[in-house]
């Protein structure tokens, strides 16, 4: 493709929509640039609070429900690809109200992540100016999106490529560790359901990245063959990778010295005797935590995009950047709005708030391709059925404070949304008289 060529294909059309420009590899690698940052570095201590030695347990079930969820993504993406997820297939399989309600779960959600994966950035980098390294990053990574999400694609390669290589550092230091101990692997009677689940939601916070491959359906190549392929593949490397991780990490720390572990992965190769590699896992650590938040800011401004053209959003946020090819505004808005919670925020309250919030919106995700039929794809009907009373479970056994974050900003959404249905109906009324006299 000569330089003229790309830069055509780098061009929306006229219509205002994203061109098309992202393969299978292209997706599958922004699907994992966003969920092994997010959970390795960032979910597995305060998921082993939560569980104890049945952190295991709970990331099983984490995977199931990331799983049926997938699924059900994976078949509405194909049916529908366009920018914006599960904000789309409510909309259009449920009415206007759930689509709404999941683009506002998923918007104010996936900003929590954006902010907590900043502040891993900031915790591994520079524990002491955590909150200023996360702003600095937030800024950076906004820039490359505006470019283009080609230029994000490649950049999210490289990272992941880093990050595989870090972690088999950790394992093979925590395996060739004298201090391993496989009773610590054993579930024990500190286990409890209410435990292994608040786990499982916590560890939901990082498996949730394929999110990002549906929410860019709009921008990649023959979106029917390529989303039903490229999340299934992201979520199978991601589960294998957490499990191996996990697995080194309990052997050498145990339940509870993870829990406490302010950097799970630099403890574990300081307590397995290779304290010369804790500068590279702080260094990998960082640069994961930056691919995910990436492909996390790629994810939130889509589905802005898509609730600014249907006015639930301000119109601005719609505009499509003439040369780049990317909603430049929506962008921009993203990255001022996650840089000012990441500069306040605390990390664990933020996964768990961003957890709350991500449930719900596979949940309605779960609930729209149940409507589906055999001829649009449907899944077997118990995957979507599971999925959403999964979702459901797990968001309500999180911690009191994020539930009742979470439902006081859903509130709040919906709340909006029945203003502004009240005002436009009131319109109309207005204009029918009008049009009567």
């Amino acid at each position: 493709m000569s330089e003229s060529d790309f830069a055509e294909a780098e061009r929306p059309d006229e219509s205002g929509r994203l061109p098309r420009r992202l393969g299978l590899a292209d997706a599958v690698v922004i699907g994992l640039g966003a969920m092994l940052g997010a959970g390795i570095f960032a979910a597995l201590a305060p998921a082993a609070r939560a569980a104890g030695s049945g952190l295991l347990i709970g990331l099983g079930v984490a995977a199931a429900v990331a799983y049926c969820n997938a699924t059900s993504s994976a078949r509405l993406a194909a049916r529908y690809p366009d920018s914006g997820g599960t904000y789309v297939y409510g909309r259009e399989r449920l009415g206007e109200l759930w689509g709404y309600l999941a683009g506002w779960a998923f918007v104010v959600g996936k900003t929590a992540s954006c902010a907590a994966m900043a502040l891993t950035v900031g915790i591994y980098a520079w524990p002491e100016y955590a909150h200023a390294v996360a702003v600095v990053s937030v800024a950076g990574l906004t820039a490359v999106n505006y470019v283009g999400v080609r230029k994000s694609a490649w950049l999210t390669r490289g990272i992941v490529a880093v990050v595989l290589v870090v972690l088999a550092a950790v394992v093979v230091a925590a395996f060739g560790s004298a201090d391993t101990d496989g009773a610590r692997l054993e579930p024990g009677s500190d286990v409890t359901v209410a435990g292994v689940l608040q786990a499982a939601g916590l560890l939901f916070f990082a498996f949730a990245g394929y999110a990002r491959i549906a929410t860019l359906g709009e921008e990649v190549r023959d979106p029917a063959r390529t989303i039903p392929r490229a999340i299934p593949l992201a979520l199978a490397v991601t589960l294998v990778v957490y499990a191996v991780v996990a697995v080194a990490a309990l052997f050498v720390l145990g339940p509870g010295r993870l829990a406490a572990a302010a950097a799970p992965l630099s403890s574990v190769v300081r307590a397995a005797g290779a304290g010369w590699l804790e500068p590279v896992v702080r260094a990998g650590a960082a640069v994961a935590a930056l691919g995910s938040l990436l492909a996390l800011i790629l994810g939130v401004s889509r589905t802005t995009l898509a609730m600014a053209r249907d006015r639930h959003l301000p119109r601005a946020l719609a505009a499509v950047h003439p040369r780049f090819g990317v909603p430049h505004r929506a962008e921009s808005a993203v990255g001022v709005v996650v840089a000012a919670v990441a500069a306040v925020a605390d990390v664990r309250a933020a996964i768990g708030f961003s957890s709350f919030g991500v449930l719900l919106y596979y949940a309605i995700a779960n609930a729209s391709a149940y409507t589906l039929t055999p001829a649009e794809g449907r899944p077997p009907r118990v995957i979507p059925m599971l999925g959403l009373i999964g979702c459901l479970a797990l968001a309500f056994t999180l911690p009191l404070t994020a539930v009742a974050a979470g439902a006081a900003v859903l509130t709040a959404g919906a709340a909006v949304y029945a203003l502004r249905q009240r005002a436009a109906h009131r319109s109309e009324d207005n204009a029918a008289d009008a049009r009567t006299c």
